[in-house]
């Protein structure tokens, strides 16, 4: 069988970086590496890195789409181009993301998924769906349609959960009535509970992850701080992130949703290991700026993408990221003055870790899969190998 073998690379290995480093992958794992020169036979198809950086595979947990596309658009097409365009910017496996919708929409959309993945050749990997709503606090809504936003129900739920095997993340506010039944049952179900859109004061944080959710949906946006209620004062969800120790934390790094000090903050006082770097991209990801929609194309709302983020029309609030994974490294590095390792550590082995999949992914090491990503100095991505396969190469 052939293989894959990239020469002349900067690796970023578990263990630091190696300078002169040789990476062998077959079969769609990666069967070898080290440092200095590698034997090469005639079969093999050798990548000259030029002395670039070679990582792991991005993996973006939370993504709703790119390259003009959205996955509420439920057509094979837009799951396809979506993970085309995320594939061009460095992202090997991804998380195709809802918004709250009608329950029939969301069945299609499990249809949709289900022929997706089996066609996606091109793209980022689908890894399972992330449901986000519409199990959400109505004060804390964002961009998510109001007319969907209710309590859990068993009823509902269960009927949602039973219609596919494919959703891996939920996001939802743990405060509703019945959250915390949904939340344990998700966690039997191997499913990851994620607290969002939420008014949960810190005591109500706590009982979450206790009951499952162990994970924070986009830090700080759409999230309770400090309130007063009847003159006292009660901490909220992003103080329940920092002192519940083992809580995990997504953060919007575009350098927009959070400035330069937040991403120092979290970074700071989360560190590497608990934060994972997601774009949380509409579809305007990748596309210049302009008009767009939120959501499907016949039931989306209109937003407008400017200053690097996409903005409701009368720009009181943001409606989305427009990041790609490359530019939420090259932001923790140029502007959070995050050391590379540690920058590329938030979307590769630590979002891994938080979808139990780092056995195989997040990693450069024998045995792994073999998603790499080739990118330069500035975080330019110069190629993107998923299963050992050039998706994409400059």
């Amino acid at each position: 069988m052939q293989r894959t073998i990239i020469k002349n690379a900067k690796l970023l290995l578990p263990q630091g970086v190696m300078k002169n480093g040789f990476l062998i992958c077959s079969d769609g794992k990666i069967v070898g590496l080290g440092e200095g020169e590698c034997s090469v036979s005639p079969e093999d198809l050798v990548i000259d890195a030029a002395y670039n950086y070679v990582s792991p595979g991005f993996i973006d947990m939370h993504t709703h789409g790119a390259g003009g596309y959205d996955f509420m658009d439920a057509t094979l097409e837009a799951y396809l181009g979506a993970a085309e365009m995320h594939a061009k910017h460095g992202t090997t496996a991804l998380l195709p993301t809802t918004l709250t919708s009608t329950n029939e929409e969301l069945f299609h959309t499990f249809e949709v998924y289900t022929n997706a993945k089996q066609q996606n050749k091109k793209g980022a990997a689908f890894l399972g769906l992330h449901l986000e709503g519409p199990y959400f606090a109505l004060s804390q809504k964002g961009a998510q349609d109001p007319k969907y936003l209710r309590n859990p129900s068993p009823e509902e739920y269960m009927e949602i959960l039973n219609a596919t095997n494919d959703i891996v993340r939920w996001s939802l506010a743990p405060e509703l009535d019945g959250a915390m039944e949904f939340g344990r049952e998700l966690t039997s179900r191997n499913i990851l509970p994620s607290i969002a859109h939420t008014d949960a004061i810190y005591e109500e944080a706590i009982q979450a992850f206790d009951a499952g959710f162990t994970h924070i949906t986009h830090m700080y946006s759409c999230m309770s701080s400090i309130t007063r209620r009847n003159a006292y004062r009660y901490a909220g969800v992003v103080e329940a992130a920092y002192m519940i120790d083992d809580m995990t934390v997504e953060i919007i790094a575009d350098g927009v949703h959070l400035p330069k000090s937040l991403l120092q903050f979290v970074y700071k006082f989360k560190g590497a290991d608990k934060i994972a770097l997601v774009t949380d991209s509409m579809r305007g990801a990748g596309m210049p700026d302009g008009p767009s929609i939120l959501g499907s194309l016949e039931g989306g709302q209109s937003v407008i993408i400017e200053d690097g983020v996409a903005k409701l029309p009368d720009r009181t609030a943001f409606a989305g990221s427009v990041a790609t994974a490359d530019r939420l490294v090259r932001t923790m590095v140029q502007l959070a003055e995050v050391p590379l390792p540690e920058a590329v550590q938030m979307i590769t082995a630590t979002p891994a870790r938080i979808l139990k999949i780092d056995d195989r992914k997040g990693f450069l090491s024998v045995g792994m899969d073999a998603d790499i990503v080739i990118f330069d100095e500035d975080i330019n991505v110069r190629s993107t190998i998923i299963a050992g396969n050039i998706i994409h190469n400059i």
